[in-house]
């Protein structure tokens, strides 16, 4: 160690912090502006990004993620109203999914970001009936969550 970097670290100007090494990261979404989003925010790792159920399910049998982030409302339908029954082109589908095979993603982190809070609950209830651990954060604070759990 140098002589200057020792006096650094003494008086308390030296950067000790550690980066995190790079994380894998799985996002269901259909808005391709949260794409972007959690592209910028997840810059440095690998990300998958998956639009619909299908392409999820293959993304989640395939990998492995440190982190997974699942929106519920995939198409414009299911933005106004829980009144439907087409809960297999929605997140929740990915839910019983993974509860169904409870070998998948065991150490990964979920988080359901979705804006429809009741669907949230669901879909958050029905992953932790599988053991893993689970979170709801509205899109709106998750800015601050990702800032808090993947510190860069």
């Amino acid at each position: 160690m140098s002589i200057l970097r020792s006096l650094m670290i003494k008086l308390g100007l030296a950067d000790l912090s550690a980066g995190r090494t790079p994380i894998t990261v799985f996002v269901l979404d259909d808005d391709h502006r949260r794409h972007r989003w959690f592209k910028k925010r997840f810059t440095g790792d690998e990300i998958d990004l998956a639009e619909t159920v299908e392409e999820a399910k293959v993304f989640l049998q395939e990998n492995s993620y440190d982190a997974i982030f699942l929106d519920h409302d995939l198409l414009p339908e299911h933005y106004e109203t829980n009144d439907h029954d087409d809960y297999s082109r929605t997140g929740y589908a990915i839910a019983e999914f993974l509860n169904e095979n409870p070998r998948l993603q065991r150490a990964a982190t979920i988080v359901v970001h979705t804006r429809n809070a009741d669907a949230a609950i669901k879909m958050v209830q029905k992953i932790r009936d599988s053991g893993r651990s689970c979170e709801y954060v509205a899109f709106p604070m998750l800015d601050l969550k990702i800032k808090n759990y993947w510190k860069r």
